[in-house]
């Protein structure tokens, strides 16, 4: 196993799914959630312009998956009902895809917001997490978040834990539109954006292909294996808690 040195990391970097926050929370409460919205939403808040764009961003999309050869639903635009009934119907396609689109994940954040403002959905992180943050503060490390959910998204989750909100502790929330998280180039344009050289983060991440891209650009990184064993962390330390951290 390889060492992790904190006294070199200015940022901690972190995913959230599998690492800061059960996957279970994600598959079984977020994901459906979103699932059961999304066509009362679309129709209760076609005339909000964020929705409007994000409707026409998504048929956008459908253009070019169809000529990329992939076969999503039928759009119909004739009537205003029957284009958030497509819109609906295409953004559920998406969704058994496990798309992660900004237009998509912009939407989702839409309707968790809701959920979150009504008490329907609360954050959830592991018990470890709260503690960390509390350290690495203590120890003057600035926090930040990449995730393919989005900021939005993002900042709901840590707002609203039983911990309290965190998001006190989080000093950046960064999610697709600065590039996808197996490219090397977007942990680079994260650095840029901070202020802080690659060498001085360390990303945390359960995914070896996202860790791969963030050491290629320069970054320290640890697998994060939350359900015991050890992976397959590669060049990658291995976590199983962020207690061992600091």
């Amino acid at each position: 196993m390889l060492s992790i040195d904190l006294a070199r990391v200015n940022v901690v970097l972190l995913d959230i799914e599998g690492t800061t926050t059960p996957i279970e929370f994600v598959y079984q409460t977020l994901f459906p959630y979103a699932r059961a919205s999304l066509k009362d939403f679309l129709h209760e808040n076609s005339g909000d312009p964020e929705v409007r764009d994000t409707i026409v961003a998504l048929k956008q999309h459908r253009e070019g998956e169809i000529q990329s050869g992939k076969t999503p639903p039928a759009w119909i635009a004739d009537t205003r009902e029957s284009n958030l009934d497509s819109a609906a119907e295409y953004g559920l396609w998406l969704m058994d895809q496990d798309s992660k689109i900004g237009p998509l994940k912009f939407l989702q954040g839409l309707i968790w917001q809701r959920g979150y403002r009504a008490g329907e959905l609360k954050g959830q992180v592991y018990a470890d997490v709260p503690a960390a943050f509390e350290r690495w503060r203590r120890q003057g490390k600035k926090i930040a978040i990449y995730s393919s959910g989005s900021e939005l998204a993002q900042k709901l989750l840590f707002g609203t834990t039983e911990f309290g909100d965190l998001t006190q502790y989080i000093s950046g929330f960064f999610d697709t539109r600065v590039g996808t998280k197996t490219s090397a180039e977007s942990y680079r344009r994260i650095a840029t954006m901070s202020g802080v050289p690659e060498h001085r983060f360390l990303f945390l991440s359960d995914v070896t292909g996202e860790l791969d891209a963030a050491r290629s650009a320069g970054m320290r990184t640890a697998l994060v294996v939350r359900t015991g064993g050890e992976g397959k962390p590669g060049e990658h330390s291995v976590i199983h808690n962020f207690d061992s951290l600091g």
